[in-house]
């Protein structure tokens, strides 16, 4: 099963309407994502809570790592940059930081708030090789803008 993203827009789109704490819609998004796609092994999201630095926010799956500075893996590279990272395979990006041993791809992508400032990462990772595209990004990322920008 592959996500449909166009429901699954319009359902967080009504699930959220009207919410603006941010732990909320991350718990919400999360919990929809992981459950609409057998791709999405961990779907969740780390929050910017300091200067460079990366904590656990909201998540389903096993446990994910409780801190990432922005200088370190897929996570950090796309809080550093601003920029959705879609690495096909893990162990061939640099400095990748395993949290779990079952994944083998995954797409980050930055969450910004409606001032443009990176206040967050959602990192959805798969135990499949290359299970992500450029429009899974795509419409991810209209998901995020559509919450946390308005």
């Amino acid at each position: 099963m592959q996500a449909d993203y166009d429901t699954l827009s319009k359902t967080i789109a009504s699930l959220t309407e009207g919410e603006t704490d941010t732990v909320a819609l991350m718990a919400t998004i999360a919990c929809e994502l992981h459950h609409s796609d057998d791709r999405f092994d961990w779907t969740g999201f780390y929050r910017v809570t300091a200067p460079e630095m990366l904590k656990i926010g909201p998540y389903q799956g096993g446990h994910g790592c409780l801190q990432i500075p922005f200088s370190r893996g897929v996570c950090g590279a796309a809080a550093r940059t601003g920029e959705t990272q879609l690495v096909d395979d893990v162990d061939a990006f640099p400095g990748h930081i395993a949290c779990a041993s079952s994944t083998r791809s995954e797409v980050v992508l930055p969450v910004k708030n409606k001032a443009g400032e990176v206040i967050a990462v959602l990192d959805i990772d798969s135990n499949q090789p290359a299970a992500f595209t450029t429009a899974d990004a795509s419409a991810l990322q209209a998901i995020l803008d559509a919450t946390f920008a308005r």
